[in-house]
């Protein structure tokens, strides 16, 4: 424990917003049959609104999405961590456009549409974020509900 006074949501949401800006990779945890509960990390692009990941099509976590939208994010160390739940939406190469594939290769230094296995891209729209650092953050932790931004 730190000690430090907790954050108030404007200051948790500045650097909450900075650090999904900021950092490359996230933990992805889904969940589905016959894949079951599954935690990897994945690189991701933000564009303020929905998170862009990709995975192979016929990995546990493109097949759990792919079966179930449901979807948990973690950003951060243990002690100032960010919790995302969200809903994933599969998006074809050609649904993402040039642009935002480009944005995204650019952003994860590599391009899921050069590779021979077939990836498959997942648009994630948080419903819910939390944030925190200490215990003593707990109270107030929630930054969006309902897909809507607090404060």
């Amino acid at each position: 424990m730190t000690g430090a006074p907790p954050r108030g949501l404007e200051e948790r949401l500045r650097e909450t917003r900075a650090k999904l800006e900021s950092d490359v990779d996230i933990w992805v945890a889904t969940s589905g049959f016959p894949g079951g509960a599954h935690l990897i990390p994945l690189s991701y692009l933000w564009d303020g609104t929905a998170f862009l990941i990709a995975t192979p099509r016929a990995s546990v976590t493109g097949r759990n999405l792919l079966a179930d939208g449901r979807v948990r994010l973690g950003l951060g160390p243990t002690r100032d961590v960010v919790v995302i739940d969200g809903t994933a939406e599969p998006a074809g190469t050609a649904g993402l456009g040039p642009e935002r594939g480009d944005a995204f290769a650019t952003r994860t230094g590599f391009d899921p549409r050069e590779l021979d296995e077939p990836y498959q891209y997942f648009l994630i729209r948080p419903r819910r974020i939390h944030a925190w650092r200490e215990a003593n953050e707990l109270p107030g932790r929630a930054l969006m509900r309902d897909g809507r931004w607090l404060g």
